[in-house]
């Protein structure tokens, strides 16, 4: 039973007056003062239309005449993705099956031979490497000592729990699910109504006797106002509560850019701000000497321990930066840097300095294309802070990966990404950077600030693409989100996105 409201005492005199609509409603209440009805019983008993009974039941509960209470549950389902993988088998039991079929190797043609999608190809391959089945490298193969293929993954335990209506599953694998969108959760609710002491106690009001809710100019001029009852206020009614918080216009821009991403087919995915040098700038073909890499343009952190690195990985690196051929291999990628590779500096920690090392874990950890990943992250620099600039600025980093990606597709991304936004002027030049080519930067006018650099980005090189097993072009680029929200937003200073003052924000007091 719902708990009861306050009542006060009914003065038998006085009908409040309802309208239509609510008095029918009230009176099917009344027609079972103590039992719970849902709504979909007294749809039946009304003949409201479901808006009309819902308003009026929300009004009546507003004007203590009824009282409501809620049974809400979690359905948990396979999506149709799911009921596939179900029957057929996740791709990475399919993928383990194949290469046990193939005496333990596979190429990536006897892969796509096998019946596997470039999507299911590339789960099967990130998740199958995370736990340690695939060793690194080319045929695939296994893992020494070889695991057990036929020992039940946890995600097929869970599975096969939704599919059978099991109340209780591991929350942690059903998420991954989730993720993967081979199952999803419904949320039921159901409400049900019974009229309070008050509501049983009021007298209600003539039936059919007119009454108005405002004094109208036509009631006035044609006369109608003294032969007509008018609806009293109820001083009790319940009003809206307003709350003095208010989403960040930043933060709530960054979610609408996420949108806009995501509804052009692409995925997010997150890094640490607490990179090394390897990840933030080794594997990109940035020379360890590059200016760029001083202490004028990272925040470097010494108290912090150096990260380990995979060794196979930074072992391709090193030679594509020495300009040796890399292991396995008889020709080098390119003349490289033709210096002696430190791998202590590769271990030193700093703030990162770009999201593009997200790209780089991105694509070590799942080598296999179509690639279609996006970031929104924050990034650390010692800049001078100007109308343009910041010591801390957001990044939207992202990768576009497959046979047949051109640098035109590239520049699509970016007149597409611009017109979402609302973002006219744009004009795309080339540019350079050490880990695209060719490279191109595209730039956005500011009414105030001028033509302001950012969209940068470009095809990655082979010296990036090599180490990673990559062999499809990828497009990639870091576009200065911060900046763009000055346009975007109608900003003049890179500053004033990170205020708290609200009324400095959005140029009106609170």
């Amino acid at each position: 039973m719902p708990d009861e409201e306050s009542v006060s005492e009914v003065d038998p005199s006085t009908a409040l007056t309802l309208s239509g609509p609510e008095r029918q409603v009230l009176e099917a209440l009344r027609a079972a003062p103590h039992v719970l009805q849902e709504e979909s019983a007294l749809l039946d008993r009304t003949g409201l239309a479901a808006d009309a009974l819902r308003g009026s039941l929300e009004r009546l509960r507003s004007k203590h005449l009824a009282l409501a209470t809620e049974d809400s549950w979690v359905e948990r389902k396979l999506t149709r993705r799911g009921e596939e993988a179900r029957a057929r088998g996740l791709p990475e039991r399919r993928f383990l099956f194949a290469l046990r079929r193939r005496g333990g190797t596979l190429t990536p043609d006897q892969v796509e031979a096998e019946g596997l999608s470039n999507e299911e190809q590339a789960a099967a391959i990130g998740i199958l490497r995370r736990r340690h089945y695939l060793a690194d490298g080319m045929p695939f193969h296994w893992t020494e000592p070889r695991p057990d293929v036929d020992r039940p993954f946890p995600e097929e335990e869970v599975l096969q729990q939704v599919a059978t209506g099991a109340k209780e599953v591991d929350a942690a694998v059903f998420s991954q699910l989730q993720r993967r969108g081979l199952v999803l959760t419904e949320r039921h609710s159901v409400r049900r109504w019974l009229p309070s002491p008050e509501g049983i106690a009021l007298p209600l009001p003539e039936a059919g006797r007119p009454l108005a809710g405002a004094l109208t100019p036509s009631l006035l001029s044609s006369g109608e106002w003294a032969h007509v009852s008018f609806r009293p206020y109820d001083v009790r009614a319940t009003v809206p509560y307003l709350q003095g918080a208010r989403p960040h216009p930043y933060l709530a821009w960054l979610e609408e850019v996420e949108e806009i991403l995501i509804g052009l087919g692409f995925e997010e995915a997150e890094g640490p701000l607490l990179e090394t040098e390897f990840w933030n700038a080794d594997i990109l073909n940035m020379p360890q000497e590059h200016p760029a890499r001083s202490v004028h343009d990272m925040f470097f952190v010494n108290a912090a321990p150096g990260a380990p690195l995979p060794p196979d990985l930074i072992d391709r690196v090193a030679a594509v930066h020495e300009g040796r051929p890399m292991p396995g291999e008889t020709l080098p990628v390119s003349p490289g840097w033709r210096t002696p590779y430190a791998r202590d500096r590769a271990r030193r920690p700093l703030l990162r300095s770009q999201t593009t090392a997200v790209s780089a874990r991105y694509l070590a950890a799942r080598p296999a294309p179509p690639f279609r990943m996006y970031c929104i992250g924050r990034n650390f620099r010692p800049d001078a802070l100007d109308a343009r600039h910041h010591i801390e600025f957001e990044q939207c980093e992202g990768i576009l990966g497959d046979s047949g990606i051109t640098v035109r597709d590239l520049v699509g991304v970016f007149k597409a990404f611009a017109e979402a936004l609302g973002i006219s002027e744009l004009k795309i030049r080339p540019s350079y950077f050490p880990f695209t080519e060719p490279s191109i930067e595209g730039f956005v006018r500011h009414s105030r600030l001028g033509w302001m650099e950012i969209f940068p980005g470009g095809m990655l090189r082979p010296e990036v693409l090599r180490p990673l097993g990559i062999d499809v072009p990828v497009a990639a680029w870091g576009i200065g989100i911060t900046r763009l929200a000055l346009v975007a937003l109608g900003y003049n200073d890179i500053r004033d996105l990170y205020l708290d003052d609200r009324a400095r924000l959005t140029g009106r007091p609170d």
